[in-house]
């Protein structure tokens, strides 16, 4: 893939970094970056004379917000990069968007007296033709791959588009219509009495919409979940003509029968997917945007920039750090990747890091952006209502494994330092302290999620609470305070982010009608569980073979769809067979979600190394290894969620005694892992091949979490320990011949 077709966008200095392009340059052989260096003074105009912290988060602040780097952060998303409307179509959008965005605010207080459901069909009817508004067709027919698109940003949209957006309008308000159409119409209720017996014209509409998902689907994702859309349908049409000896065989359904699943039933378009995106994940959205317009990304990085300014490692922990809090604001992989990726590559460079090791830092950090709480991705609400827990419940299951990820990028952060010899680098920015002290009100807001759903709010009010407190926080600066006119932006910006999670969440229910309705769910799954039992006996093995098919499977189909999507097929065709299998349904639920996560990190795709690349001018496919190497512990903690002794604990669900201990093991595990992949082991040396093979056993015995192998893994580790003590004392001791 080349960095040619992508646009260039500035580079970023952090307030005070006296960076030198040509020295930079002679350190970095790459010039393929998509931030060229370019302009040295970012920092808005309106900034001088702020008081010195503020300053410093304006430059940071110029940076985040640049077109450029918005419109490539876009670029590499699971979703599709959208126009920048301009003029009365801007302002129409807007005002939409702004008027769907009070409907979700006025359904968290005073529901509408008809139902969730009829909510969903007017909220669906908002959002839908925004998206033919707002997204390109882009039409044309390449092998399905997931590349960033160059979208024409600044054209509007075209007669085409306006058409399918009224088609879009009146098929979604169709069930609502007030008066009869022959035995047709009558409004709602008359709508739903007549679902498994529905009018030709209800067919018609139903068909339509489908038609409809599916291409706005195609417009902010990409050809492969349309593709996956219309093989389900297949199945559900021409089922009935397998071979009734097959165990996915069924009786086959017909047309009608097929859009009433779809269009007059709670597990079609209008079933547990859409219900998160238009209840939960809206509201989040919207919480980013105010979040971000008040400044508080920008502040996050600084923070990152400030508080590891003199060490060696410095540069690579700024890194690490700016993606756990902006993903927080931004809780998007890619999307992180690029915005910390804009700020610190100039340091990371400066400080002797080649393209492609700190792309792959930069991926992974940005990949943890999905997994940072309190926002995670928009799967783990779809986990939150589908176990009918708290949102809460969910953060609290995915803590210990965060923890875990971002221990093992930042021991390979640390062993890279050391091995390859990072330059400290000087950066002229404020105290942490002073950031702190001027701006540390941002992380309020955040805090107060955290409080109210721990009182028993409901998550809705309780990021409803936050974002007016993070909005009425916003003018203690007064550069970003959210006027009446920036609040209907930050409004409108996040119905317009929300749209590409709608189209999946829609489409998604195509892929839960079909299981429901013709039981592909449990087949599947029970044939994944009798290839494990062909191949052991042992219940334990059985596990471990289910759950090794089952990581294959999902992170095959995380490298063609995007995360949601990725988790809510999973769950219905895969997560079965570990239930069966008797892994509880936390267990289960979060084994699906992180291995939907890492698609962003893993080759050949991975989104987000594929946006480091474009940042850093690194290669890819080096970028993408990288990036591997340093996320390498993520993929072998969820192993343990389902099949180890104890690796509930690892999500909190057990007690105080097992989670020590499983939290203890498992952080020598990533340890000794950590040592294994970067061949150095901490404040002791280079690790040879020998050491290094040690380490990686005793990573996977420590993680296994039974106290015999995690006995075993830990002699294992110490032996590797001596092992590289005594090669670095060699090597002190030999003595050295004098150079005449």
């Amino acid at each position: 893939m080349s960095s040619r077709t992508l646009r260039a966008v500035p580079e970023i200095q952090p307030n005070g970094v006296a960076a030198d392009a040509e020295a930079d340059a002679a350190d970095e052989p790459n010039g393929g970056s998509a931030i060229p260096d370019a302009s040295r003074d970012t920092a808005a105009g309106g900034a001088r004379g702020d008081r010195p912290a503020a300053a410093a988060v304006s430059d940071v602040d110029a940076t985040l917000n640049d077109q450029g780097v918005r419109e490539l952060a876009a670029q590499f998303e699971d979703e599709k990069p959208g126009r920048r409307l301009i003029g009365p179509v801007r302002i129409g959008v807007t005002a939409v968007g702004t008027a769907a965005a009070l409907l979700v605010l006025w359904q968290v207080f005073r529901p509408l007296p008809q139902g969730s459901q009829y909510y969903l069909v007017v909220f669906l009817s908002a959002v839908l033709p925004l998206v033919f508004v707002l997204y390109p067709s882009g039409a044309r027919l390449p092998w399905p791959r997931r590349e960033p698109d160059v979208v024409p940003v600044d054209e509007g949209p075209t007669g085409t588009d306006w058409v399918l957006a009224a088609a879009a309008l009146v098929v979604c308000l169709y069930p609502l219509l007030p008066f009869e159409i022959g035995a047709a119409g009558g409004g709602y209720d008359a709508f739903l009495n007549r679902q498994g017996f529905l009018e030709p014209l209800d067919v018609v509409m139903g068909a339509v919409l489908l038609l409809l998902v599916v291409e706005a689907c195609r417009r902010t994702t990409g050809w492969v979940l349309p593709i996956v859309c219309a093989l389900f349908l297949a199945y559900d049409y021409y089922g009935g003509l397998l071979p009734q000896t097959w165990s996915i065989a069924h009786a086959g359904l017909d047309f009608d029968q097929i859009i009433d699943a779809l269009y007059n039933s709670p597990s079609g378009f209008y079933g547990t997917p859409l219900d998160v995106a238009a209840s939960y994940i809206v509201l989040f959205t919207i919480y980013g945007a105010v979040l971000d317009l008040s400044g508080a990304g920008a502040f996050f990085v600084e923070l990152s920039v400030a508080a590891f300014r003199r060490s060696k490692s410095a540069a690579g922990r700024t890194a690490v750090a700016s993606g756990f809090l902006l993903g927080t604001v931004s809780g998007s992989g890619a999307a992180t990747t690029v915005s910390i990726g804009a700020v610190t590559w100039p340091i990371l460079r400066r400080a002797g890091y080649p393209a492609e090791r700190a792309g792959g830092m930069l991926a992974a950090s940005g990949v943890g952006a999905i997994l940072s709480p309190p926002t995670l991705g928009a799967a783990a609400f779809i986990i939150a209502e589908y176990l009918n827990v708290s949102y809460l419940v969910v953060l609290g299951w995915a803590t210990i494994p965060t923890l875990l990820y971002y221990l093992g990028i930042l021991l390979s952060v640390e062993i890279d330092a050391r091995r390859f010899g990072a330059r400290p680098v000087n950066l002229r920015v404020q105290s942490p302290w002073q950031l702190l002290a001027r701006f540390g009100y941002h992380f309020l807001s955040l805090f107060v999620i955290i409080v109210l759903l721990a009182l028993g709010q409901p998550a809705t009010q309780a990021v409803i609470y936050a974002t007016l407190l993070a909005a009425a926080l916003s003018f203690l600066d007064r550069r970003h305070r959210l006027t009446p006119r920036r609040l209907v932006e930050a409004l409108a910006a996040g119905i317009r982010g929300v749209l590409p999670v709608v189209a999946v969440c829609v489409a998604a229910g195509v892929i839960t009608a079909s299981t429901t309705k013709t039981g592909l769910g449990p087949q599947m799954s029970g044939l994944m569980v009798d290839w494990a039992q062909s191949l052991a006996t042992n219940h334990t093995a059985v596990v471990a073979l289910t759950a090794v098919f089952a990581a294959v499977a999902l992170t095959l189909l995380g490298l063609a769809v995007p995360v949601t999507a990725s988790f809510i097929i999973g769950w219905v065709i895969i997560g079965q067979a570990l239930i069966n299998l008797g892994i509880s349904e936390p267990a289960t639920a979060m084994f699906i979600f992180y291995f939907a996560v890492l698609s962003e990190a893993t080759p050949p795709t991975a989104l987000a190394s594929v946006a480091a690349a474009a940042v850093t001018g690194g290669r890819v496919f080096p970028t993408m290894w990288q990036t591997l190497r340093y996320a390498l512990p993520a993929y072998l903690v969820p192993i343990a969620f389902v099949v180890t002794p104890i690796g509930r604990a690892l999500l909190g669900l057990a007690g105080w005694g097992d989670i020590a201990f499983a939290v203890a093991a498992s952080a020598l595990g990533v340890l000794a892992l950590s040592i294994a992949a970067g061949g150095w082991l901490i404040g002791l040396g280079k690790a040879g091949v020998v050491p290094r093979v040690l380490a990686g056993l005793a990573g996977l015995l420590l993680l296994w979490l039974d106290q015999a192998t995690v006995g075993v893994g830990v002699g294992l580790l110490l032996v590797a320990a001596v092992l590289v003590y005594l090669s670095a004392r060699s090597r002190i001791d030999a003595p050295r011949e004098d150079v005449p």
